[in-house]
């Protein structure tokens, strides 16, 4: 796959109820939960990569460094973003970003690497299960 360098994607939402800490086990934090941050995060560079994606490919996620800057209530919209830093191989680092209506919610760095077969990968995960 040729994907230049400086490459980016968004991703929008807006944080409901599903999505807090709250609903994480936090009980009566009703902000968006940072693990849905981290996956908002990882959607926006996984849309850097998929319209480069044979058929049959997908990519998987393998690090998040990621500081959670601010706190964002339920009902407000949220977008992250991601750039294409660099490349090697199947590996691809990006730099992410998200954003609140208000403030800048999140930066870091998100690794993944591109899957050949996903159907592949996943029989093999499936193995571990005994399935």
């Amino acid at each position: 796959m040729d994907i230049a360098l400086g490459t980016t994607a968004e991703v929008s939402g807006t944080v409901d109820a599903d999505r807090t800490a709250h609903a994480m086990g936090n009980r009566g934090v009703h902000v968006f939960a940072t693990p849905f941050v981290i996956g908002m995060l990882e959607d926006a560079a996984g849309a850097v990569l998929k319209p480069h994606l044979a058929p049959g490919a997908g990519s998987v996620g393998t690090m998040v460094e990621m500081k959670h800057l601010a706190a964002t209530p339920v009902g407000m919209k949220v977008r992250a973003k991601a750039t294409l830093l660099e490349t090697d191989g199947k590996r691809y680092l990006f730099s992410v970003e998200a954003w609140d209506e208000k403030d800048k919610i999140a930066e870091g760095r998100h690794e993944r690497f591109v899957v050949p077969d996903m159907e592949k990968f996943l029989a093999r995960a499936l193995k571990k299960a005994g399935g």
